[in-house]
């Protein structure tokens, strides 16, 4: 390996993760509890749940008339109205199966990008925290 080529490979590196890192968007994320159907995507579709049970239902900014159904998204949480409610580190993939507006269930906050089930909210945050400012990406 030459010398030059030894010195721009680190940096090269270092730009294709800023690059990669600056592909997620900003939003925020709440709550809702069961019963979790019928979903606007899918019915009473029992299979609709991934097996993780990491899913939500869409917030109207990226429900996009529907397009949002099945999309996959990887979440992490920035931060919390509860001090330290976020679990540093952790992301998960969460599948979009309901739009928050007519969901079956209430949420904790309205106006949220994402609405997550108790078994993603509780992955990424201490259990029942009302709200979430979040970092995800498809």
């Amino acid at each position: 390996m030459s010398k030059v080529s030894s010195i721009w490979l680190p940096i090269f590196f270092l730009f294709a993760q800023l690059f990669h890192a600056s592909q997620a968007d900003l939003g925020t994320a709440s709550q809702y509890k069961p019963p979790y159907t019928p979903t606007e995507c899918f019915g009473n579709d029992p299979t609709q749940f991934p097996s993780s049970n990491f899913f939500a239902a869409a917030g109207e900014g990226i429900w996009d008339n529907g397009a949002a159904c099945g999309r996959q998204y990887l979440i992490s949480c920035i931060d919390s109205v509860l001090p330290k409610a976020c679990k540093a580190g952790e992301t998960i993939q969460i599948k979009i199966v309901d739009r928050a507006k007519t969901s079956q269930s209430r949420t904790t906050k309205e106006g949220t990008t994402m609405v997550l089930s108790n078994a993603a909210l509780a992955a990424i945050a201490l259990p029942n925290t009302p709200f979430l400012n979040i970092d995800f990406r498809q």
